[in-house]
């Protein structure tokens, strides 16, 4: 099983507009609501892709509620903890005209003591040996920079196995909890370790003193995944790297795209493929939600198409 934690989800409002034009009225042509945050997005692909996923977090009020409808009429099967706060919504603002959007995250509500222990309790329930987990977005408001920590120390230790996709102090107190595997992008590498990463070549090459990739790795984390956008992304193990190079499309909506890519490698990875492989996957997953309105995410054969268009070579 494959199960993904939203600390902090959100209603998905996408708004499409002829052009985006600043101190003007703006008129919006297509509406479309999506059960989003990150978590939520790589259960909806993975879904998509043919592969049991069960979809965790905290969700309050009648957005949390709508969110919850949302995914069960997907068919995506939930657990959630139900809290006192209202669940917040994001606005994306997407042009017609050009691949320019605009993104506006609401904070989200408070998480009370009571709240956060309820999950954790929920994830000493249901982690098993062979387990995959997706730990994925930001934190809400009032839980500790250590929460994703407590999760992997707790999920591992039952045997399954923790990805993670956050940044900042989350991401750092996660990496000493020794993931299975974390998905920096090339921006959060930079911030994590504090070497600057302008290219796969100078974070992936393992042999080069202070490559950020090694960095990471030395900080607990077993195997990286960092993303470099619509270039692709790299994976390492600590010992070789590969780098991927996603298809050249024409970019509809890139938001959620870095999830779907998670939900490709966890495709892979939970098939028992090989890292390059499964890289191979996330990036396909990734391009191919890129490709589509609002925050598609396209079904196996569509990712399979774009799956034969990536290329990975060996870095260094």
């Amino acid at each position: 099983m494959i199960y993904t934690v939203t600390l902090n989800p959100a209603l998905d409002r996408e708004l499409t507009v002829p052009e985006i034009r600043f101190n003007d009225v703006l008129r919006a042509t297509v509406v479309r609501n999506d059960s989003g945050g990150k978590g939520f997005n790589v259960s909806r692909a993975l879904h998509a892709l043919g592969t049991a996923t069960v979809a965790l977090g905290f969700v309050g009020g009648e957005t949390g509620a709508r969110i919850a409808r949302g995914l069960a009429e997907l068919g995506i099967a939930t657990d959630f903890i139900g809290i006192s706060g209202e669940t917040r919504t994001n606005i994306s603002i997407v042009s017609e005209t050009a691949a320019h959007h605009i993104k506006v995250n609401e904070a989200g509500p408070t998480i009370t003591p009571e709240e956060q222990a309820a999950l954790l309790s929920q994830v000493d329930a249901l982690a098993h040996e062979g387990d995959w987990w997706v730990l994925s977005g930001s934190l809400p408001k009032g839980i500790a920079s250590d929460f994703y920590a407590q999760i992997v120390e707790r999920v591992q230790r039952a045997g399954a196995r923790a990805m993670l996709d956050t940044s900042g102090a989350p991401l750092k107190y996660a990496c000493a909890a020794r993931p299975f595997i974390a998905k920096p992008n090339a921006f959060e590498a930079t911030e994590l370790t504090g070497i600057p990463v302008t290219s796969p070549e100078d974070a992936g090459v393992l042999s080069t003193p202070g490559a950020a990739v090694a960095a990471i790795h030395a900080l607990g984390v077993e195997n990286v995944y960092m993303s470099f956008g619509k270039a692709g992304a790299l994976i390492s193990d600590g010992h070789t790297c590969w780098f991927g190079a996603a298809p050249v499309i024409k970019e509809r909506n890139p938001i959620g795209a870095g999830d779907c890519a998670v939900a490709g490698l966890m495709w892979g990875l939970s098939r028992g493929l090989p890292l390059p492989e499964a890289l191979r996957w996330g990036i396909a997953s990734g391009t191919t939600a890129a490709s589509l309105p609002g925050t598609g995410v396209g079904d196996l054969a569509l990712v399979s198409s774009f799956f034969e268009q990536v290329v990975i070579r060996t870095l260094g």
